[in-house]
């Protein structure tokens, strides 16, 4: 429950860590609304010739119809032994009559919500680096937010390096050894603020960046790695969806949601204008440029024009 796509990913990531430790053979099936059709779950998880167990992904739960939602129920009532079977809801009222069924059926309910709250994401740093095997103080945890930003992953990646280049101990002094000068917002805010259309605020996040000391091509590559996610999800085959969809474009499956999203307002042509500003910007920041500050000040006002 919850759309905190680092947790979600987690989550179901130990729920196949731990089929697979039983059954190492086992498959892990992505599957989501639009490409269900009534009869896919009993067919699923009905007993197969050749054996072998079965995680069932069903992404976005909540969007499921009357009839796909009472067939989960049914097969929940009475599950197979050797299929496990997880519905990733994002919480809210949609699709709430799904998850109070299954919770009178004593699913086990694993909390994903955003962390949104400054303590929540003090307590996340500091659960995440106890999970790595070292230990950090409060103050030391706010350092790091402060330098790093509110990425969940950007802060989960840094947890794991700090842990990994002192030892375990984790001060202010290591926090501000390893990320003085980084902004509060990654070169990541900024591509995202600019693929959605949202020119101010990209703009704003840009400045803020380049004025606490992120190198221009960083934001760059930002913008590019973004960017070109939108031409890879945008350009892949009509039907191609879930686990092989993720294999073939080398991406993992809430990173394809995610684009999917923000695809919406764009087409091909905006998508490869869009692809070609980051390209000239790339170039200019890396020496074509007398202003490079400008010169990605007018790439992320030509890709947020480039959506329209």
């Amino acid at each position: 429950m919850g759309d905190e796509e680092l947790l979600v990913e987690r989550a179901i990531g130990e729920v196949a860590a731990s089929v697979r430790a039983q059954d190492p053979d086992a498959e892990v099936i992505d599957l989501a609304p639009g490409g269900l059709e009534p009869g896919r779950i009993a067919e699923l998880t009905s007993p197969s010739l050749f054996g072998g167990g079965k995680v069932l992904v069903i992404r976005s739960a909540q969007d499921l119809g009357k009839d796909l939602a009472a067939e989960v129920l049914k097969y929940a009532k009475t599950p197979a032994d050797d299929v496990v079977l997880v519905a990733v809801h994002h919480g809210g009222a949609k699709g709430k009559a799904l998850v109070d069924g299954l919770t009178k059926l004593k699913a086990r309910k694993i909390a994903c919500p955003k962390v949104t709250k400054v303590g929540e994401r003090v307590d996340f740093v500091r659960a995440e680096i106890r999970r790595s095997g070292g230990k950090i103080s409060a103050d030391a945890a706010r350092g790091l937010l402060e330098a790093v930003g509110n990425d969940l992953r950007e802060l989960a990646a840094a947890c794991s390096q700090l842990v990994s280049d002192t030892g375990g101990k984790v001060d202010d002094a290591a926090v501000a050894r390893y990320y003085r000068g980084r902004a509060e917002v990654s070169g990541f805010t900024v591509a995202d603020k600019a693929i959605e259309g949202h020119l101010a605020e990209a703009l704003e996040q840009l400045r803020w960046a380049l004025a606490t000391g992120v190198a221009p091509v960083l934001i760059v590559s930002a913008l590019a790695q973004g960017v070109r996610g939108l031409a890879k999800v945008g350009g892949a085959p009509r039907g191609a969806r879930g686990a092989a969809l993720a294999k073939d474009l080398g991406m993992p499956p809430w990173k394809i949601e995610r684009v999917q999203r923000q695809l919406r307002g764009w087409s091909g042509d905006g998508v490869a204008r869009a692809l070609t500003a980051v390209a000239e910007a790339d170039a200019q920041v890396k020496g074509g440029a007398a202003d490079p500050a400008y010169a990605l000040e007018k790439t992320v006002a030509d890709i947020v024009a480039a959506r329209g």
